[in-house]
């Protein structure tokens, strides 16, 4: 198993984010997660990479426990994330700041980076852009640089944080068919989106989350067809 969740809970006063969840990622899956706003799916990112630190339970990597590991050292172990709202450096070309990724998540000189980065641009189809500061790029491709940047530090296992939001649906099915091809080349991810097309399209299996517990958990159609995600995610009694 490559990740694993076991009895994670975190809470800031009244307000649970974490409620005992229980969750296991096996290497080359895809798992979407959702929720409405509040549910706490990107606090679960956060207690996986590392900003957030559990009040009990534990993170486990490739076996490892690294419930306590800062963010940096989850990075060298394996966990690449990107976040909702892009903050590339945008003075620095796409190329700079995928390097820059690279080398921090990596440990790699630039030299030794350089061969690594054009891959990765290619597969997130941003080489054409990669002399351009990343402040002119439009949403999509600051969306996909977001990607690579997450992509660049070497992940075991790819976080998407609502990468799809704001997007048109012609731009949606363009990123879409950018993920389906890092799937296929093996990538495990777990992918947190409110454009539930996008997801369904991509993912193995779909998890929902209310109010920082695990509601609804199995075959993407089958939870989304479920009670109880009708009722609380979608407003449908």
């Amino acid at each position: 198993m490559l990740l694993e969740l076991k009895n994670l809970s975190k809470s800031f006063g009244a307000v649970v984010v974490a409620a005992d969840v229980s969750l296991a990622v096996e290497d080359g899956e895809a798992l979407g997660i959702i929720g409405p706003n509040g549910a706490g799916k990107s606090s679960v990112f956060n207690l996986v990479s590392g900003t957030l630190e559990p009040d009990s339970g534990s993170v486990l990597l490739d076996g490892a426990d690294v419930t306590r590991e800062p963010p940096r050292r989850r990075v060298l172990a394996g966990i690449g994330r990107s976040h909702q709202i892009p903050l590339p450096f945008e003075h620095l070309t796409v190329f700079e700041n995928t390097v820059v990724a690279a080398c921090f998540g990596t440990g790699a000189k630039e030299d030794a980076a350089r061969d690594r980065v054009v891959e990765i641009l290619h597969m997130t189809k941003l080489l054409p852009k990669a002399n351009l500061p990343a402040g002119a790029l439009t949403l999509l491709e600051r969306k996909r640089l977001e990607m690579t940047r997450a992509l660049a530090t070497g992940p075991k296992l790819l976080l998407l944080d609502e990468i799809a939001g704001g997007l048109t649906e012609g731009e949606c099915q363009e990123l879409v068919a950018t993920i389906q091809e890092i799937r296929a080349d093996g990538m495990t991810i777990i992918w947190i989106e409110h454009v539930t097309h996008a997801l369904l399209a991509v993912v193995d299996r779909l998890v929902a989350l209310d109010f920082g517990k695990i509601i609804a958990e199995g075959a993407p159609r089958e939870v989304m067809n479920s009670e109880s995600v009708q009722r609380i995610y979608m407003g449908v009694d």
